[in-house]
């Protein structure tokens, strides 16, 4: 199965991070991320309970570190895009959809949790390969952070044995630069450049590409390529 980390980007209270600690402990899990935390003290470890070694061995990364580490980045976000015309916020899955497409991958997959306050900005949802929702009712949509942890992990926990390995980060970057040169050879227009590139992102997010898949879709670009080099 893959090696799964939840992520608290900015995190406001050092309570939220404490409970977030206990409840990736109880579904099994062992790698919280904080990027940018506050300062953690008495009240974190008493809220962390019996989790107190998760919460001391949470990593501290940078936003970008965290992309340069992970295989696949999942935003978490109650703010979701209004059509299928704009892709910063769609297409969304619920937890157990999520749990679906991550069944029998291997490689480290990052759930990324935004502030409590705003969440996850436009800059940072861009750069993730899928977006991750929980349905929530509209009379009271929002959820503490620690709750919304605990039901992403549930469903997490029960996915099964790795079967095969998932691009890295280095490879799929390196298929999205190809792309990006390619929308230059074939004059795709500018004002259109930044939603074809998230689209793409958010297509091979969610298909989970293999290394071999990688590389026939570079050869695949190549190809094209040279055909375009030869009508000149």
């Amino acid at each position: 199965m893959p090696e799964i980390e939840f992520v608290l980007c900015e995190p406001l209270y050092e309570g939220n991070i404490g409970f977030a600690a206990r409840v990736i402990k109880n579904f099994g899990f062992e790698r919280m991320v904080l990027i940018n935390p506050p300062e953690i003290g008495d009240e974190a470890i008493a809220r962390s309970s019996h989790a107190r070694d998760i919460l001391e061995n949470a990593e501290r990364c940078t936003f970008d570190e965290v992309i340069e580490h992970s295989n696949l980045l999942v935003a978490t976000t109650g703010e979701l895009s209004k059509t299928i015309s704009t892709a910063m916020r769609m297409p969304y899955y619920s937890p157990s959809e999520l749990r679906g497409m991550l069944d029998g991958i291997d490689g480290r997959v990052s759930v990324i949790f935004g502030r409590e306050n705003w969440g996850l900005s436009n800059e940072e949802v861009k750069k993730c390969d899928i977006i991750c929702t929980i349905p929530t009712s509209p009379v009271y949509p929002i959820i503490n952070i620690s709750h919304a942890i605990g039901i992403v992990a549930y469903e997490l926990a029960h996915l099964t044995r790795r079967e095969y390995p998932h691009a890295t980060r280095t490879e799929m970057d390196s298929l999205y630069s190809h792309f990006n040169d390619f929308l230059d050879r074939i004059d795709h227009q500018d004002f259109k450049r930044e939603n074809t590139m998230i689209m793409l992102r958010r297509i091979f997010g969610r298909t989970r590409l293999t290394p071999r898949e990688v590389t026939t879709m570079h050869g695949l670009l190549r190809r094209t390529e040279w055909h375009l080099n030869n009508k000149k």
